[in-house]
């Protein structure tokens, strides 16, 4: 019963917490100047996907040999996995609950229809940010079947990919984001504009807070496993990746919430560029980086999945009950896996 009220404690915590830190890191990209999309595909995306990079780097470094390896190479396979698939169905599903949520009397006119919160997207931006990701990650896997002797310095070749991203990102010119429209930052609620000071502090302390609630989440998951007779492997492919990117989603719940839609699915878009990229580094360099039968399902399932979502981003057709269907590929993995386990 602990076990059950810790998860449900810390859920409640993310929560709490990512609500400050969108708050705190929407300001940020005022301070920094920098461009209203690159607050979620940079500044949101590398707060809440650092955590999972920090978990995979101690996994390798002090994970205690070859089961330290599987847990890093499984958190850098199985986190582009989950954001791919779980955070856009849940983003999806947001939008549709936010389309059936009555409108105001005083706010309706016949003259103006309910704006659809996908009207604005630029779906032309996260096309090409999936096509970066999908390069990057059959390479990624690609490099998980073939063994050679200069394979770990490949890992340096990801962090600079990653490092073009963020550039090009935060330097694209034009448009910067703005706090004429921002709700007052939470630790000065009475101040137009808050302090740096202010704003640094809350958008470290609630990252120190979600990674923490984070962690103890994914410590309350592996009890579950064998709780439930779940093998090891599910618990580390299928349960923890969750846990890990519940910030993401969390993230995405929110700004779909206050309608901030593009803002959603931007932070999803970076996280991914940060998964296809940091971790796989990291495990490159630190890990013989060869992938067994259900490594290789992750994967499969991962592109399958952004080759779907890039269909639907490149031709301009998102709606979301098709994000929603992205959902199924991790569905079609968990079914995968649990038979190629038997």
């Amino acid at each position: 019963m602990i076990h059950i009220l810790l998860l449900l404690a810390c859920a409640a915590v993310i929560y709490l917490a990512c609500e400050w830190f969108v708050n705190a890191v929407e300001w940020l990209g005022v301070l920094l100047k920098v461009g209203p999309i690159a607050v979620g595909t940079v500044l949101a995306a590398v707060g809440t996907a650092l955590p999972e990079s920090v978990v995979t780097l101690v996994a390798v470094l002090f994970g205690g040999g070859h089961q330290g390896d599987d847990i890093g190479v499984g958190a850098a396979l199985g986190g582009p996995l989950v954001v791919g698939t779980v955070a856009y169905a849940v983003t999806g599903a947001m939008i549709l609950l936010r389309r059936r949520i009555p409108v105001p009397a005083v706010a309706k006119s016949a003259a103006a229809p309910r704006p659809d919160p996908l009207d604005g997207t630029d779906t032309r931006r996260l096309a090409r940010d999936q096509t970066w990701f999908l390069a990057i990650f059959v390479v990624k896997v690609g490099l998980g079947l073939v063994a050679f002797a200069v394979k770990p310095w490949l890992g340096l070749l990801f962090f600079a990919a990653y490092a073009v991203y963020f550039w090009r990102e935060t330097s694209g010119g034009g448009e910067q984001a703005s706090g004429d429209d921002l709700e007052p930052l939470k630790l000065q609620r009475g101040r137009p504009s808050p302090s740096t000071g202010a704003v640094l502090a809350q958008t470290l302390i609630t990252l120190v807070v979600i990674f923490l609630a984070s962690q103890l989440f994914v410590r309350q998951l592996e009890w579950a496993g064998p709780a439930l007779g779940l093998s090891p492997v599910v618990v580390a492919l299928l349960l923890s990746p969750v846990a890990t990117e519940l910030p993401e989603i969390m993230n995405a719940i929110i700004w779909v919430r206050q309608g901030k839609t593009q803002l959603a699915l931007a932070n999803i878009s970076g996280a991914m560029m940060i998964q296809a990229t940091v971790p796989s580094g990291i495990g490159l360099l630190a890990t013989p980086w060869l992938f067994d039968t259900p490594l290789l399902l992750a994967g499969a399932a991962t592109i399958l999945a952004v080759s779907y979502l890039l269909v639907l981003f490149r031709t301009g057709r998102v709606t979301a009950p098709r994000l929603v269907f992205a959902g199924g590929f991790y569905v079609l993995f968990a079914v995968a896996l649990t038979v190629s386990l038997r």
